[in-house]
């Protein structure tokens, strides 16, 4: 049986590995989660610095000095210091950046999957008559808007008495959520015919899923939203759940990674452990040799040896390419859909006085797969290329990758292991189902019956393991 945890034996190394959701950066770039080092304690490596650079940290001074003693308005000395350190960390790499004390708390609160809150997904209303208000995605199960009788579409257009016109989607969030066991009153507008009303609601623990499940006739189906501190034990729930749901336990299994930002690096490793009989799952390494880093499986298939496809795209990014690499070059799993977003740095993130000063997150590795490939700035080509134009596109969507942030590191010089672009393959029109409503899966849909095929399903395997082991 695989263990629930992943540690690494004490004074291996000084370092509490972990990786947190990008923020705005990920909305951004449609995936740009980092896989992260987090450093409990930090200290000035003078001896590092050389007496030249300290007489441009004194002509810094000089700057700051003149600018707080003689700009045309009297400014505020922490915008000043603020901005000077986005500055620096902005000009190395998109994913070095200064958190504040609220952004630390906040990617924090997203690594542990779980917060304060009334248990609603919402976005803000930019259209139509309902423009400026806070509408409800849906109400997440067994959380206290849920049991309140909240509503998909629901319109929020008052919070404690204040109205959410005008406001941020993210300060409206702020405002909902809050201590567990204080009350929030919200005003809600359901049918435009009727008059809005009030919901008194207590704030609660909402624990959002990461993983979810179901049967796909004789196949397992698992989906991955992101990789918190959940993700591991709902892998194994949902591998459990599956063999009681499906007579004679599944014949396979579908993972989806599609869309999936990233998330926790030890999450991405238990994962991928799941499904691997030991050996190599990722390795990292820094700018000095004695920082490479080896993270190893354990014994024991929790899939026990069923096939499995793995469903990637461009918004499979960092913790999600860490899973796919290593389900691929472990001749493990078909990987099918669209390259990945090509995320391959490692970040250190680390806490400012002891985090009331906020984090530095800094990109301090790179990360290979078993194979030894770098994947930065090109992605994780999939075995069987599926791209897909759904109703209502003319055309493929081009989605960012991390080639195309600035300032993005580029592929490790001398590295020989990076794939050659993939051969253009022809898109699939993927309609509505019977309904007319429901739009249809088509990479899913190809996906089961490449399992339900074994014979296509171990060729399909035989041809990507050759094709892998000719480019090396």
């Amino acid at each position: 049986m695989k263990s629930m945890k992943h540690k690494k034996a004490a004074g291996e190394r000084s370092l509490l590995r972990n990786a947190t959701s990008a923020g705005a950066l990920a909305a951004a770039a449609l995936g740009g989660a980092l896989v992260t080092a987090a450093i409990l304690t930090a200290g000035f490596a003078r001896s590092t610095i050389s007496a030249d650079t300290f007489r441009q940290l004194d002509l810094f001074g000089e700057v700051f000095e003149q600018v707080h003693q003689n700009y045309v308005e009297t400014p505020e000395d922490s915008k000043l210091i603020k901005g000077a350190i986005d500055g620096m960390l902005g000009g190395l790499d998109p994913h070095s950046s200064y958190m504040d004390a609220e952004d630390f708390n906040r990617m924090q609160e997203q690594t542990r999957g779980s917060f304060a809150g009334l248990g609603i997904q919402v976005v803000m209303d930019n259209e139509g008559a309902d423009k400026g208000y806070v509408k409800v995605v849906a109400p997440i199960d067994d959380t206290p808007a849920q049991k309140a009788g909240i509503l998909t579409n629901d319109l929020i257009t008052e919070i404690d008495g204040e109205k959410v016109m005008g406001m941020s989607i993210d300060e409206a969030i702020d405002k909902l959520k809050g201590a567990k066991g204080t009350p929030v009153e919200i005003t809600v507008l359901r049918d435009r015919e009727k008059p809005s009303f009030k919901v008194k609601l207590v704030r609660d623990i909402i624990r959002v899923p990461a993983v979810t499940q179901r049967a796909e006739g004789q196949f397992g189906y698992i989906r991955i939203t992101n990789f918190s501190e959940q993700t591991q034990s709902g892998v194994h729930k949902a591998i459990k759940a599956l063999d009681k749901d499906i007579a004679g336990g599944p014949k396979g299994y579908v993972i989806d990674l599609r869309s999936n930002p990233g998330g926790l690096l030890d999450q991405a490793v238990a994962v991928s452990d799941a499904f691997l009989e030991g050996g190599e799952i990722v390795s990292t390494r820094g700018r000095n040799p004695k920082d490479t880093l080896r993270e190893m499986g354990t014994p024991g298939d929790l899939a026990k040896g069923k096939p499995i496809i793995v469903l990637i795209n461009g918004g499979s990014a960092s913790a999600s390419e860490i899973v796919a690499g290593a389900l691929q070059d472990r001749n493990r799993a078909l990987l099918l859909g669209t390259r990945s977003f090509g995320k391959g740095s490692v970040q250190t993130v680390i806490p400012l006085q002891n985090g009331l000063q906020g984090a530095l997150r800094l990109t301090t590795a790179r990360y290979y797969t078993p194979s030894g490939r770098s994947i930065q700035a090109h992605g994780i080509d999939p075995d069987i290329a599926m791209p897909v134009i759904y109703p209502g596109q003319d055309e493929l969507t081009e989605r960012p990758s991390e080639a195309s942030l600035p300032g993005a590191l580029d592929v490790e010089e001398g590295n020989d292991e990076t794939e050659p672009a993939a051969a253009a393959v022809e898109p699939v029109k993927c309609g509505y189902k019977e309904d007319g409503k429901t739009v249809r899966d088509c990479q899913l849909e190809r996906a089961i019956e490449i399992l339900a095929d074994t014979t296509a399903y171990r060729s399909a395997l035989a041809d990507a393991s050759a094709s892998r082991a000719d480019r090396r």
